[in-house]
């Protein structure tokens, strides 16, 4: 069921339509082909993965994939659900010890884009990341310097879909990946890295 992107696709469609974005939270969900693309790529990887701050993929995943995976997240919501860890990254570390060095795959999708924050999430990804483990992290195109800084992340072509948020973002990785080499087609029909240049940095409204 991992390989089929349509059930990750669905299942991601009924994530949305049940769990509404909190503003006070600085919470906005990836499309379902967003999902769907990131789901692909842990299933690809295999193994154990920790989604910081990204429910809708957590809960996206296949039930046989999802056992060996955790969603870290400041919102209770999702407290009853076995897989759930209660993060605040304010306290980057403060988790269960278990969990230091035991994923395979880390992804991060912050509710803010600034240095501060993501020095914070540099820290959780160190926490729980084995040796050897694929990251995929997500913010603004302006923070490319920032992100090879923190965590040695690289640009990737695919760019994410969020509807609801008012700026783009891309996703950064230290892995290579076929499916994230290509444009997605929900937002680019041209190759925006070839004409990207780095303009003013949105601010963290």
């Amino acid at each position: 069921s991992c390989r089929r992107p349509a059930k990750a696709m669905d299942a991601a469609k009924n994530f949305l339509d049940a769990t509404e974005e909190r503003a006070d939270l600085n919470q906005y969900w990836f499309s379902p082909a967003t999902v769907s693309t990131f789901v692909a790529e842990i299933c690809d990887k295999g193994g154990t993965a920790a989604l910081v701050s990204t429910p809708s993929v957590y809960f996206s995943l296949p039930e046989d994939a999802r056992k060996m995976c955790k969603v870290l997240d400041f919102d209770r919501q999702w407290q009853s659900d076995p897989g759930y860890v209660f993060y605040d990254f304010n306290q980057p570390e403060e988790l269960p010890e278990e969990l230091h060095g035991s994923f395979d795959f880390v992804l991060i999708d912050p509710p803010f884009i600034t240095r501060e924050v993501w020095e914070k999430y540099a820290i959780t990804a160190r926490f729980l990341a084995a040796k050897g483990a694929c990251l995929l992290c997500t913010t603004i195109a302006e923070n490319a310097a920032m992100m090879l800084e923190l965590m040695g992340l690289h640009p990737a072509k695919f760019r994410p879909g969020i509807p609801n948020l008012v700026y783009q973002y891309s996703i950064y990785v230290n892995y290579s990946s076929d499916r994230l080499k290509a444009l997605n087609p929900e937002i680019d029909q041209d190759d925006w890295q070839r004409h990207w240049r780095p303009a003013s940095r949105p601010s963290d409204s």
